[in-house]
């Protein structure tokens, strides 16, 4: 088992020693071409050294903690017309830094994945929104690529939801039009609101199904556990691939520090439930999360890797089958 964590790693003090920079739409367009040029260019560059340090210490870390998504703003605005433009200019200057992150990675065996934003909905009823999700996705799919990625089923892990009116139909016609890359490496997973588990489970032929166990919580208010029947189809959506599933908890204060907490008795708004705790606070819940031993879990918490080495202490005092 492995423990992730999500696009930004923190020091001991809570700073980012190695943040991503970027800037504004706003900001970029303002600026003539020469001066929009060497703003990505820097932007970039610094983005992609600070991936690199970032692999360089995760190296260092056990395995069992060798696992990170990637923040989407790696190359910044790069979807904005004018920036793609540049960015194709930029190509072969950033392919060299893109090919040491990738290079890092796979030496040290760290695992990687992009979580595209919130409005990149391929199962929409709109065309445009399809059509902006489809090029957000293959943004990051040729990020990916250019570090390497891409070349087998679930080198690399990028993950949608997918929610929207047009349903598994209009998924399924939006994947057909993606790049064999980004088919490679997408997956989908549940959400809280609208794409319930029973929904995605839909798409398995399609793509490996990511299992997000407080988004099924908030749903339905159920506690699914390892030996539910559903769990074999996500686990057999990956073919052979080890499955990822997303752990995260409601805000502290908002649910008991211990036990299984009922929505019925707490009285709160799923809409309030939804948002992510600091901190994995609720001993019972991570034995609960652990107990998923067949997947790698992506930690979806405020305090990032902070969190996650939280979760990673009561994996070793409970004897949890991670790797040493």
């Amino acid at each position: 088992m492995k423990l992730g964590f999500a696009c930004k790693f923190l020091d001991a003090e809570d700073k980012q020693p190695f943040p991503f920079k970027s800037t504004t739409r706003t900001r970029f367009l303002a600026l003539n071409r020469d001066a929009q040029t060497t703003l990505l260019h820097a932007l970039a560059t610094t983005n992609l050294k600070h991936l690199g340090l970032t692999f360089q210490h995760i190296a260092t870390q056990p395995p069992a903690l060798r696992m990170m998504r990637i923040g989407s703003d790696l190359l910044p605005l790069y979807t904005v017309p004018e920036a793609t433009a540049i960015y194709q200019e930029l190509h072969s200057e950033l392919q060299p830094l893109f090919s040491q992150c990738g290079e890092i990675a796979r030496a040290n065996g760290i695992r990687l994945s992009f979580h595209p934003g919130q409005y990149s909905v391929l199962a929409s009823d709109n065309p445009l929104v399809v059509e902006r999700a489809l090029e957000d996705v293959e943004y990051h799919a040729l990020c990916a690529t250019m570090m390497g990625y891409g070349k087998a089923f679930q080198d690399f892990k990028i993950n949608i939801h997918m929610n929207g009116k047009a349903g598994f139909d209009g998924f399924k016609h939006a994947f057909g039009k993606l790049s064999p890359e980004a088919r490679l490496m997408l997956t989908v997973e549940n959400d809280e609101i609208s794409c319930s588990l029973d929904d995605v489970l839909q798409a398995r032929a399609l793509c490996p199904i990511v299992l997000d166990i407080h988004h099924h919580w908030v749903k339905e208010n159920e506690f699914i556990q390892p030996d539910d029947p559903r769990i074999n189809s996500i686990v057999e959506s990956w073919r052979g691939v080890r499955p990822v599933m997303h752990y995260s908890i409601s805000q502290e204060g908002l649910i008991p520090d211990r036990g299984f907490p009922d929505q019925n008795k707490l009285g709160i708004a799923k809409t309030k439930l939804r948002a992510h705790s600091d901190f994995y606070f609720n001993p019972t819940l991570n034995s609960w999360a652990l107990s998923f031993s067949d997947f790698d879990i992506m930690c979806e918490v405020k305090m990032k890797n902070l969190a996650r080495d939280q979760l990673w202490s009561q994996a070793l005092e409970s004897g949890t089958d991670v790797l040493l």
